[in-house]
């Protein structure tokens, strides 16, 4: 008797809290030029403004890097113990870095986490030049990519 109470008790304030939750999200505002709430469950779009609207990618580009990299590993394409030689041009990216070197070399694993951690823009493009050949070569791919997996709004 009890349990079945203390279940129903459960039950009505899961319930209560996601009717909440629900009406609490309708009304809430964002200081952002777009985004996209969605229920990942369901694909059912929950909140959302802007969400088509051409924006810079920024560091979005490297859950990109990121994904290319480990394809390239399952493939067999590269080893997280390859090494790789830091170019002129990924030393000299700014923003977030983890001041890489010219002719300095780390690890594809080294530039994975470097990437991944510290979104350093230094290390994503010296794994993108080993990958790719070059910046742009990588940045086929990774448009590649985005149309293979339905990103049809990207590029």
């Amino acid at each position: 008797m009890f349990t079945k109470r203390l279940l129903a008790v459960i039950i009505t304030a899961i319930t209560l809290f996601s009717l909440s939750l629900n009406t609490f999200a309708t009304g809430m505002q964002f200081d952002a030029k777009s985004y996209l709430l969605m229920e990942a469950s369901t694909g059912r779009v929950l909140l959302e403004e802007n969400a088509d609207a051409p924006l810079p990618p920024a560091s979005v580009t490297k859950i990109m890097t990121l994904l290319l990299v480990m394809e390239a590993i399952e493939d067999g394409k590269i080893k997280l113990e390859d090494m790789v030689s830091v170019s002129n041009n990924a030393a000299s990216m700014g923003g977030s870095q983890v001041y890489l070197e010219p002719g300095e070399t780390m690890s594809v694993h080294e530039l994975l986490m470097a990437t991944a951690v510290a979104s350093a823009n230094d290390a994503a493009v010296a794994i993108a030049e080993h990958i790719g050949g070059s910046v742009e070569g990588f940045a086929d791919m990774m448009n590649a990519e985005a149309t293979a997996i339905g990103a049809t709004n990207s590029h």
